[in-house]
């Protein structure tokens, strides 16, 4: 199973082939899944007689927020493996070569964090407490998928280098550096 993974990535696909398969994703991803995460949160709200998020307003701004930056980060992540990487997020059209320039500098998963904040901000958005659920539970099945398999194929595709792009960047979440101060102060 391993092997033929590993041989279905080696190949590389013409740009038309990969933009048409993100063409074929891309109304799943941005439009299917929320809707449903909308529909069937709101459901799941009725049934089990949740309450609505509090927050009113500023919750629902804090969501658009989130929904954007998590969509923009998304379509960064996307270009840079269409671009850099000669590939696509879909495993099939696997990338041809290890991408490492932003948005992959930041973070080895931006296009999972662009996805868990972007409906995470649509269940913030419709003040779901249900949809909050179902993203965090989708989001902990993805970063344990990541994890447990993604990263056994990057590492058997890209050897070293893909070892030492691990070291070095964050698995999701963005290093904040740290601040120095290095001027010295005379206490007199």
């Amino acid at each position: 199973m391993k092997e033929r993974l590993l041989q279905q990535a080696g190949r590389e696909y013409a740009p038309w082939q990969r933009l048409l398969a993100l063409a074929a994703l891309a109304p799943v991803f941005i439009v299917l899944l929320p809707t449903a995460l909308i529909r069937g949160s709101a459901r799941l709200d009725r049934v089990l007689h949740l309450p609505r998020l509090p927050g009113g307003g500023l919750l629902q701004m804090l969501g658009g927020l989130m929904s954007a930056a998590g969509w923009l980060l998304g379509m960064w992540s996307n270009a840079a493996e269409f671009e850099l990487g000669r590939g696509t997020p879909v495993p099939l059209m696997a990338t041809q070569r290890l991408v490492v320039e932003p948005p992959f500098t930041y973070t080895r998963n931006p296009m999972a964090l662009g996805a868990i904040l972007m409906y995470l901000g649509v269940a913030l958005l419709r003040r779901s407490l249900a949809g909050v659920g179902i993203v965090s539970t989708a989001a902990a099945a993805l970063l344990v998928y990541i994890k447990r398999v993604e990263e056994h194929e990057m590492a058997a595709r890209f050897g070293q280098e893909y070892l030492a792009y691990r070291e070095r960047t964050p698995f999701l979440l963005p290093r904040l550096r740290a601040y120095r101060n290095t001027s010295t102060t005379n206490a007199g």
